[in-house]
């Protein structure tokens, strides 16, 4: 049975990977263009790309912030929650964080099935939440 607190911790986690993720794919424009003449020096080139790009950076470290808050939280929590609830609450999180930015989501489809997940997800945390 999971506490109130720790859905709010895996809704947070959630939030946090989720909403990252667009940002996280516009920090890395660019990288494509970093060219090296060979795999080690081109590993260390995209390496120094992306630790000095603050646009890919920041998102980053939010999202790291959002690992540990998951790794600490899985301590005291049942694993069936926590999985389902994390990765498909990121999932909508990313994909309504990337339409605020301008990207297609789909169309009515993609809406269906981010309900039917959010529906799922209710069912989980309704049927492990103590009262």
């Amino acid at each position: 049975m999971a506490s109130g607190g720790e859905v709010s911790a895996l809704v947070l986690v959630a939030i946090l990977w989720g909403g990252t993720n667009p940002f996280l794919k516009t920090g890395t424009e660019g990288l494509e263009k970093v060219k090296q003449r060979n795999r080690v020096l081109q590993l260390l080139a995209e390496m120094k790309f992306l630790c000095l790009n603050y646009k890919y950076m920041v998102p980053f470290l939010f999202n790291q912030c959002g690992s540990i808050i998951y790794y600490l939280t899985l301590a005291s929590t049942d694993l069936s929650l926590a999985v389902p609830l994390c990765n498909s609450l990121a999932l909508i999180v990313t994909v309504i964080t990337g339409k605020i930015l301008g990207e297609d989501i789909g169309g009515k489809r993609a809406v269906v099935g981010m309900l039917l997940t959010i529906l799922g997800v209710a069912l989980c945390i309704a049927g492990s939440v103590n009262e």
